[in-house]
């Protein structure tokens, strides 16, 4: 460490750009350009030893700030390349070349003097030029009073500004700079420390700690830090030791500071890197055992293929970047740990998804389309027609938005296979969904994948297992969808059911949009009022009513019973069915708008031969071709083990063992008798009607339901009381209120249709009226009994029995007018179902009747009616002779 030098009132300047040498530094400089050797072999290399420079910084002229004032000279200067150290450290190179010279260069005022503690001279080969590497040592400070030129170099006129020894005893006893100076050195010495345990070095900077003095100390170790130009331009102008303490613990503490931030991070990192090694250590260990077990299941293999998988699912680039972020998560995990699967199964949904897959589709023929549909249904004109125009306007625009079709009618009657139909024709892969009984809005938007357990809508979940983007999807019982707390579904298929909407399609697990308008939906009801308004009004309705007793007949015969032989093994050898006994079977056994019961009820009767023809298997031909013989002679050879390639049948044998050997047996033919052992006794008669209108007080009502139109009887008694009226059947307020509002025109016609005379024109006076609907155990309501309620009063007031054969609906009012009503399809059909004759419907309904097939219109009577007398005018044997023209 270089001792207090006395320094020459004329100094040799070398200028540095951007740096600083404080004294106790030491740094390696290489001298090129013209003036710094000049200056470097006039001042140091002839100089020797007593040769001393100084250090003087200077800023670039692009910079626009100064510290502390700056000297401005006429010239500019040449500065070579240099190298400064730090003890032994290296700087960066500057140049101030001659293109420079005419650059305003800012001098700082104060600088630092320095002697050579090494200089060796070199000449560069091929040009001769002379270089000097100097290594120098700051000293002392100093300010320039006045900067010259000498030659090529600069020389400054300078003031020493350090203090003398005398001055600096003093100030070591000032308390103040006692306590910088206690600091300081707790400093120092905690990162002294720091960097021992670090480098495992810190012997020799402990020994300087103890041996320089404290205000040299600061110079040197702030030297030895990477500190920004103003940070040493402020650490030189520190003139006052004090200060000059206090700036330096303020940046030996920051570089402790950072240092231990530094080797935290460091640690940590460690740590995750020793974790990260453990876990591949045991990963490649268990490789090695999968393989020699020859279970080798590589997860890594695995991503990689789920990758190519989602690269070659065609996916659009919004949603394309999403999975690629989701891919990018998943390889940085575990599969251990806790969100790996989800991710995973997230991303195999998005690679499995038809994004765009699509059905080939096959040029439209409508000709073979109208007779796949004829040869899988029987009847359903007009709703076969409907289809048939759907399908022409698809062939002639293909990307037409089609309406959403929704087939709504009575269980059985063929809406799911008129569905499938459509797929057949349009060569489109069919998926169904059943939303019976769905109340979660999950089930059709998806669980958000927050939750465990979470999984897609059905709507995605069928397009992944179709793996076409364009298929026919049925939804099945739209109508028996319901709502809690968790959502409605119903208002959720509003989305998926608006071309509008369904393009951007969000399902809460998937989170990104699907297009769904490629789908073609067809939907499926029984009823239609459970359906909320906003989504019946996106559909377009196709009623299909109930089935004519013909018409399941040729059902039966062309569709049902093959069936039914088919899944029971049978063939037309074993059972014929003939059609008197499937008419038998639809009149007697089965009373619905579809065919369902009546293929269970052929089935049973499949299942009755079945069991004969497995009894008598030994006595059936084993095939058309192949007869199992049964002769006593050819048992007995084949017993005694002789080959036998003919046999001959003596002339003793009996003719009839011939007969029983190649017996073919004749098949089941099914008549009553069978039927009755089958299928029990007849379940419904055609007298049915006629022995429960046998008494005064009942009448025949029509009454439509979710099975489809149905025969409703109306029965009415009075006894003795107090004028009251008893309801009974499971009735509701709609249906309730046509009771009051029947009894009351009764009543106040009472007069007028003969009931009472004139005198005694209460009816009610000293009895009550009891009016059951029977079937009581099945919920009834709605405006449409009003006539027949109507109806049976008078017969009960009149002791007249209504007609038989005479069914009627209608809803009317307080003044005795008839209004039209609902389902008048499936009323009729009910009506010809049951054997009646004669149907009372009103007038404003008989529009309704073109939708009535023709064969049924042709054997009923319809008898249209404007008023109440009109329907008690039809209801009656001989008409009503009391009638009385009534005003309103």
């Amino acid at each position: 460490m270089a001792e207090s030098v006395e320094l020459p009132s004329r100094l040799g300047i070398l200028p540095f750009r951007n740096k600083v040498l404080l004294p106790g530094a030491i740094i390696r400089i290489r001298c090129t350009s013209p003036s710094s050797v000049k200056l470097v072999e006039q001042e140091l290399w002839q100089r020797e030893e007593k040769g001393l420079i100084g250090i003087l910084p200077v800023r670039d002229s692009a910079e626009t700030m100064a510290v502390g004032p700056m000297l401005y000279p006429g010239a500019g200067a040449d500065l070579g390349e240099r190298s400064s150290k730090h003890q032994v450290g290296t700087s960066d190179s500057h140049k101030l070349d001659g293109k420079n010279q005419q650059e305003v260069i800012h001098w700082h005022t104060r600088g630092v003097a320095a002697r050579a503690l090494h200089l060796s001279r070199g000449v560069e080969k091929p040009s001769g030029r002379v270089t000097y590497i100097v290594v120098l040592e700051g000293l002392c400070r100093f300010s320039v009073q006045e900067l010259s030129t000498r030659g090529t170099y600069y020389t400054a006129r300078i003031a020493p500004l350090d203090m003398t020894k005398a001055e600096m005893e003093l100030v070591e006893q000032d308390p103040e700079f006692m306590t910088l100076s206690r600091h300081f050195k707790t400093t120092a010495m905690e990162l002294i420390s720091v960097l021992e345990q670090k480098q495992k070095t810190g012997g020799r900077t402990k020994v300087l700690l103890e041996t320089v003095p404290v205000h040299k100390l600061a110079d040197i170790f702030v030297a030895s830090f990477e500190i920004s130009f103003e940070e040493q331009l402020s650490m030189l102008d520190s003139v006052d030791v004090k200060v000059r303490l206090s700036k330096a613990t303020e940046l030996v503490d920051r570089h402790l500071q950072s240092i231990r931030v530094a080797e935290k991070i460091t640690q940590k990192v460690e740590g995750q890197l020793s974790k990260s090694q453990k876990e591949f250590l045991l990963r490649q260990q268990m490789r090695a055992i999968k393989e020699e077990l020859g279970d080798n299941d590589d997860d890594e293999d695995d991503v990689a293929v789920l990758e190519r998988k989602m690269q070659n699912a065609g996916m659009p680039p919004n949603i394309w970047k999403t999975a690629q972020r989701e891919l990018r998560r998943l390889k940085k995990m575990q599969p251990q740990q806790p969100g790996y699967n989800s991710s995973r199964v997230y991303l195999e949904l998005l690679a499995d998804l038809p994004w765009q897959t699509a059905s080939e589709e096959s040029e439209l023929d409508l000709k073979a389309a109208k007779e796949r549909l004829d040869h899988d249904h029987y009847g359903l004109v007009k709703v076969k027609q409907r289809i048939i125009e759907y399908l022409a306007v698809r062939k002639l625009k293909p990307d037409a938005r089609g309406p959403i079709l929704c087939f709504v009618g009575p269980p059985g009657v063929g809406k799911t296979s008129l569905a499938s139909s459509i797929a057949a024709a349009l060569g489109r892969k069919f998926v169904r969904i059943s939303l019976g009984g769905v109340k979660d809005e999950a089930d059709i938007r998806g669980h958000r994948r927050t939750y465990i357990g979470s999984m897609p809508g059905r709507l995605i979940d069928g397009l992944k297992r179709v793996a076409v983007c364009n298929p026919v999807m049925l939804l099945d019982e739209i109508d028996k969808t319901g709502s809690d707390v968790r959502g409605d579904p119903a208002s959720a298929l509003l989305e998926v059911l608006d071309p509008e909407q369904n393009k951007t399609f969000n399902d809460h697990y998937l989170n990104v949009p699907y297009d769904l308008s490629k789908v073609i939906f067809v939907a499926t009801a029984n009823r239609m009022q459970p359906i909320p308004p906003p989504l019946l009004d996106r559909m377009e309705v196709i009623e299909l009513p109930g089935y004519t007793p013909e018409e399941k007949l040729r059902i039966a015969t062309r569709h049902l019973i093959p069936r039914v032989l088919d899944q029971h093994g049978l063939s037309s050898d074993f059972l014929h069915i003939p059609e008197a006994m499937v008419k038998l079977v639809i009149q007697s056994y089965t009373r619905e708008a579809g065919v369902r019961n009546l293929e269970r009820n052929l089935a049973a009767l499949a299942r009755a031969a079945a069991v004969r023809v497995a009894e008598q298997e030994h006595d059936m031909p084993l095939g058309k071709e192949v007869h199992q013989l049964a002769s006593p002679l050819l048992e007995s050879r084949v017993a005694d083990g002789a080959e036998v390639e003919m046999e001959v049948i003596p002339l003793d044998v009996n003719n009839h063992e011939i007969s029983n050997t190649f017996r073919v047996p004749s098949p089941f033919i099914v008549d009553e008798a069978m039927l009755e052992k089958v299928l029990g006794p007849p379940r419904y008669d055609d007298r049915e009607t006629a022995e429960r209108v046998a008494t005064p007080g009942i009448s025949v009502g029509l009454v439509w339901t979710a099975f489809g139109g149905d025969v409703q009887f109306v029965e009415a008694t009075a006894m003795v009381g107090k004028g009251d009226l008893h309801l009974t059947g499971q009735l509701g307020d709609v249906i309730k209120e046509s009771a009051q509002i029947a009894l009351t025109w009764v009543r106040v016609r009472a007069t007028e249709l003969k009931l009472a005379a004139a005198e005694e024109s209460n009816l009610l006076e000293g009895r009550d009226v009891h009016i059951h609907f029977p079937a009581g155990a099945v919920p009834k309501d709605g405006p449409s009994a009003g006539v027949t309620l109507v109806t049976a009063l008078v017969s009960l007031f009149s002791q007249r029995r209504a007609r038989a054969d005479t069914a009627m609906t209608g809803e009317m009012t307080l003044r005795g007018l008839v209004l039209p009503v609902g389902g008048i399809k499936d009323k009729v059909l009910a009506a010809h179902r049951y054997g009646i004759k004669r149907v009372i419907l009103p007038e404003r309904n008989l529009k309704d009747l073109v939708e009535v097939p023709a064969a049924v219109l042709a054997g009923l009577e319809i008898l249209p009616a404007k008023r109440m007398e009109d329907v008690l005018e039809h209801a009656f044997e001989g008409g009503c002779p009391w009638r009385q023209h009534s005003k309103l």
